[in-house]
């Protein structure tokens, strides 16, 4: 049957966004998708939400289950909020009133109770009385048991295919990989296959992943993306495609706030672009990126801190105490502070929270504190890479400024970083401690900028309860960034100690 939606809409929406993106619109109508996945993965969600959209358009929807009875199904719909309405019919199968002990009836199906000829009969009148648009036959397992060859179990696929499409039925099949895996029959038969998979780190929530792979005469988003299960569904982060992205802004220059630091950036740091602050622990990362950050809330700009390491109440009493309050300026709503737990978050996950920051909330400042969190949740530096540089390029051809931090291993002398993205990064500021005169003093420089010119100049900096205060070139010095410097000249440029 067809709907008054058809001439207008090709595609039948998913009713999952980032699913739809990924398939270009959703499936073609009339024709049979395969959704595979082992137990777990989320196969059932997707196919009631599929359903639901479809009963939100006017469509009649059918859900044939053999694995689960209706109690299970509206039950599992209740827990993500959804009521299944005359509009998405359950057709439970169950197997002839003869094969069942009438002391003990109940509504599973045995492959050793019902021939596949009989359930096939029972799915096909149900169809003839529902007459749906939509249709999902869950699962296949059950199915491929009842056929015991493959060769019966390819014709009885057909069978059902090629029934479906005399009913302009877009039909989804689940299969739950529970019985032989590796039979492909149901690929070659089916217009698009989309697989579910789940992987388990070896340390926090497990992450799923979903991956189309075969969609006939159609172009979609290819590779793996990843998706969440939460109380209100299925949500699915398509991969971040730079590229797709681009758009016209005014490059301006950004300041801190400091006269010294600006000076230092050559006047400071460029809209659309991305610095990276890199140094030990303790030497003042954090702050210089709330530095810019509180500089744009200031000016009226809107800005967002995505926090990995730190908690927030220790973050809000720390930089309160050295002259930035965060509390004042998140409340003035330019400011959006975002905990993020990397033990609970996918790569993905975070790409798409700070595209949509940036897409729906115009913001013009943004602060990844720090790419070690980061890690974290991407363990294979290889991807990491690729997911930052995508995300850079996205959130610079928006015209935001990107400001990331990064800890190194040690704390003077030789240091390395967990991951090198200083090739990525626009403007490179480097932090260091130093000894001279018998104390730990701290020292920044810029090593790059590629949108101007900047100092090369080395100078000292002091973390005090006015905030940071820099200090003159240190040109008397050799050595600053090796933590021992040697005097060559005739005076001291060092900065005088704070008054306690």
């Amino acid at each position: 049957m067809s709907t008054s939606n058809e001439s207008i809409n090709i595609k039948a929406s998913t009713g999952i966004e980032g699913l739809d993106d990924i398939l270009d619109g959703g499936f073609s109508r009339s024709h049979l998708f395969l959704l595979e996945g082992e137990p777990g993965t989320g196969k059932t969600t997707i196919a009631l939400q599929f359903l639901l959209a479809g009963a939100r358009a006017g469509e009649r929807t059918l859900y044939i289950t053999l694995s689960e009875t209706e109690r299970e199904l509206r039950q599992g719909a209740r827990s993500h909020g959804w009521e299944l309405d005359d509009n998405v019919c359950i057709f439970e199968l169950t197997p002839p009133e003869n094969l069942l002990d009438t002391e003990h009836q109940q509504s599973l199906l045995y492959s050793s109770d019902l021939e596949l000829g009989e359930a096939t009969r029972q799915i096909f009148e149900t169809v003839e009385r529902v007459k749906p648009n939509r249709v999902v036959l869950d699962s296949l397992s059950e199915i491929r048991l009842l056929a015991q060859s493959s060769l019966r179990y390819r014709r009885q696929i057909l069978a059902i295919k090629h029934y479906f499409v005399r009913y302009d039925a877009t039909v989804l099949l689940l299969d739950d990989l529970t019985t032989e895996a590796l039979d492909k029959t149901v690929h070659s038969v089916a217009h698009g296959v989309v697989r579910l998979e789940e992987l388990t780190p070896n340390y926090g929530a497990e992450r799923r992943r979903i991956r189309v792979m075969k969609y006939r005469g159609q172009k979609y988003r290819g590779g793996f993306h990843d998706f969440t299960i939460l109380e209100d569904g299925v949500h699915v982060f398509p991969r971040l495609v730079a590229a797709e992205h681009r758009g016209a802004y005014l490059r301006e220059q950004l300041t801190s706030g400091i006269a010294q630091m600006d000076a230092l950036l050559g006047g400071g740091i460029e809209t659309g672009s991305s610095s990276l602050i890199l140094g030990p622990a303790g030497t003042g990362k954090s702050l210089v990126a709330m530095l810019f950050a509180a500089a744009a809330v200031t000016r009226g700009e809107k800005a967002a801190l995505f926090i990995f390491d730190e908690e927030l109440g220790l973050l809000f009493d720390r930089m309160k105490k050295i002259g930035i309050d965060l509390q004042v300026l998140q409340d003035t709503g330019n400011l959006l502070i975002e905990q993020v737990d990397a033990a609970e978050l996918s790569p993905g996950e975070f790409a798409d929270r700070v595209r949509r920051c940036v897409d729906n909330g115009d913001i013009k400042t943004v602060v990844i504190d720090s790419l070690n969190g980061y890690q974290a949740a991407m363990p294979e530096e290889n991807a990491l890479v690729l997911h930052i540089h995508e995300l850079l390029l996205y959130v610079n051809r928006k015209g935001a400024a990107t400001f990331m931090t990064v800890a190194q291993h040690g704390l003077v002398g030789d240091m390395q970083a967990p991951v090198d993205i200083t090739y990525l990064a626009d403007t490179v500021i480097l932090l260091r401690y130093f000894e001279a005169l018998g104390k730990v003093r701290r020292a920044i420089s810029i090593i790059k900028k590629r949108t101007g010119a900047h100092e090369s100049t080395i100078r000292e900096y002091r973390i005090g309860s006015g905030g940071i205060t820099i200090g003159q070139p240190l040109d008397a010095f050799q050595g600053i960034l090796r933590g021992v410097p040697t005097y060559l000249g005739a005076s001291m440029p060092l900065l005088e100690d704070e008054a306690p």
